[in-house]
């Protein structure tokens, strides 16, 4: 089975669009746009990933998150029309919101709103109702295709001005706990998707990083997992966690997969994994290509075991 993570898309859209609507937190990241976001991600690297995804026969996408820059409605629609260009289909797609997904409160319903299908979990993994009504819901997700298990948590929380931090929850944790430790999943490849970094220096970041990181990183470590993905840092991180028979689990953050403004470190990328009789057998990262439309493999990519900050 081969699957894919992205990133950090930051497809833009502002049509429609009013002064007043930049009258909160969204003109911070107008004045982010101005000054260089909108020239530097482009959206014709997601069309071209959409192409490449779709003739490589990916079974299974995952985005983890910040598939828009302000939150607004019409950047959420402008997303899902080309979310809906993959063959996969929302069943096959799975995505998980990201901080700029919540920039202002109502990003949250927006997501689910548009994103809903691409959000669901499978039957038998809807969560009892509460009465939290600030979308966190039906997180964390669980989408069980053939021999792996993903499970999809939701960091994507509307911060402060100046602030782009995220949390699990309490509520979500002990779901997640649940989740993982369910005999439904055993035998599985158990693959958690998630916003923000949940190990390393960036993870403890106050201003940046995931406010529950310890805990998180604590229950996956006890239960278990095969992998957990991320994105928010726009960087190819490596890290790894102990399970409880001191095997590693890869912590894995991959770059923006539209980003290219002549840094090579950074430019798009995205992450295949390949997985065969019940584990994941290798991963490699490819690269776009603005010049010829295309995405490659990274043929500069470090060795598996590598780290980065």
């Amino acid at each position: 089975m081969r699957i894919a993570h992205c990133s950090d898309l930051h497809l833009l859209s502002h049509e429609g669009a009013r002064l007043l609507h930049y009258a909160n937190k969204r003109w911070i990241g107008a004045m982010n746009l101005l000054s260089s976001r909108s020239r530097h991600y482009h959206t014709d690297a997601f069309e071209d990933m959409v192409a490449d995804l779709n003739a490589l026969s990916v079974e299974h996408v995952i985005c983890t998150g910040d598939v828009t820059n302000l939150a607004f409605a019409q950047e959420f629609a402008y997303a899902r029309q080309r979310f809906d260009g993959l063959t996969a289909g929302p069943a096959n797609v799975t995505v998980v919101p990201g901080n700029h997904d919540a920039y202002v409160a109502e990003g949250v319903d927006h997501f689910l709103s548009e994103f809903a299908s691409y959000c669901q979990s499978d039957d038998g993994w809807d969560w009892p109702a509460d009465d939290s009504k600030d979308g966190r819901l039906r997180w964390p997700i669980v989408r069980v295709r053939g021999d792996v298990a993903i499970i999809g948590v939701s960091t994507s929380r509307a911060t402060p001005w100046f602030r782009a931090h995220g949390t699990v929850g309490q509520v979500q944790l002990e779901r997640l706990r649940s989740a993982l430790a369910d005999p439904r999943l055993a035998g599985k490849v158990r693959i958690v998707a998630i916003h923000h970094p949940p190990v390393g220096k960036r993870a403890a970041s106050k201003v940046r990083g995931l406010r529950d990181h310890a805990s998180f990183a604590s229950l996956v470590s006890e239960l278990g997992a095969d992998l957990v993905i991320h994105g928010h840092e726009h960087r190819d991180l490596r890290e790894t966690l102990l399970d409880a028979r001191q095997r590693e689990i890869p912590v894995l953050g991959v770059p923006s997969g539209t980003y290219e403004a002549g840094k090579p470190a950074l430019t798009g990328r995205y992450r295949i994994f390949e997985i065969e009789d019940g584990r994941i057998i290798g991963h490699h990262l490819r690269i776009w290509h603005r010049a010829r439309r295309i995405f490659e493999r990274d043929a500069h990519e470090p060795a598996m075991s590598a780290k980065s900050g």
